[in-house]
């Protein structure tokens, strides 16, 4: 119950410390990518309920492109700086996610895990998360679905704090953000063990 009170209190609250930057993106992604500077997609949340996931746009829309000729400068940009998280927090509000857990994936991943990498859906998703601040895009879908089941297996605030410090410090220095020149990760297939 109190992680539920800090993820909304800190989501708040970055918020409103963030405004000045979020209308700056928002203008920013208006002249860059026209209209919708705004991505919903469906993830899966606690025990595999979908819900939308929100995020600042990133790709251009053609679908007859694959995800790295998608990406746009400014949204390499974003990336970069995980700045096309930031909506995530409205997400947080409304209970969807909270700040720390595994990351919301898609949903039709779901169907492809095995019942240990199920043990991931247990807690909701996070903003960020043990395996952002072990790797993030540099290690194996394995490696990742690993540690998102060591992190429920070891959830607490204690860990919550620390989790969250240690995002900061990688978001500056720009650790793990992508596999290989901006790349993005490439699609789950399932399991390879």
């Amino acid at each position: 119950m109190f992680i539920r009170f800090l993820d909304i209190f800190i989501s708040i609250f970055l918020i409103i410390v963030l405004f000045p930057i979020i209308i700056i993106l928002i203008i920013a992604a208006l002249v860059f990518h026209k209209e919708n500077i705004f991505f919903a997609q469906d993830r899966a949340g606690l025990n595999g309920k979908k819900f939308k996931l929100i995020k600042f746009r990133t790709m251009l829309i053609d679908e007859s492109l694959s995800d790295g000729e998608r990406i746009t400068k400014f949204g390499s940009f974003l990336r970069n700086y995980s700045l096309d998280e930031l909506p995530g927090f409205l997400n947080v509000i409304r209970g969807d996610m909270s700040l720390v857990g595994p990351r919301p994936l898609l949903l039709e991943y779901t169907k492809l895990y095995n019942n240990h990498q199920k043990r991931r859906l247990e807690v909701k998703p996070g903003v960020t998360g043990w395996a952002q601040v072990n790797g993030r895009n540099l290690i194996t879908w394995e490696e990742k679905f690993d540690l998102d089941v060591w992190y429920v297996d070891n959830k607490s605030l204690k860990l919550n704090l620390y989790i969250l410090f240690l995002t900061v410090i990688k978001v500056f220095t720009k650790e793990g953000i992508s596999a290989q020149d901006d790349q993005p990760m490439p699609k789950f297939r399932g399991n390879i063990r």
